[in-house]
């Protein structure tokens, strides 16, 4: 894992085993940390340290938080 890596939003619903419009609406909602890329087209690009950030703060959340999030 490059730290300093882009992924798009298709890499990470890939990874997470989701859809592209649920990565959205949580970089939408600054659920998952993301950078939006000048046009609508261009897309948002998440961090592979912001992933891994997201990803651990989820392993940590007591188990009635998680079937709300």
């Amino acid at each position: 894992m490059d730290p300093g890596q882009m992924l798009t939003v298709e890499q990470v619903a890939r990874r997470l085993a989701t859809t592209e419009e649920t990565i959205r609406r949580w970089l939408r909602s600054g659920r998952l940390r993301g950078v939006r890329l000048g046009a609508t087209r261009a897309g948002w690009r998440v961090s592979e340290v912001d992933l891994a950030a997201f990803l651990h703060e989820r392993a940590n959340m007591p188990a009635e938080g998680k079937a709300a999030a």
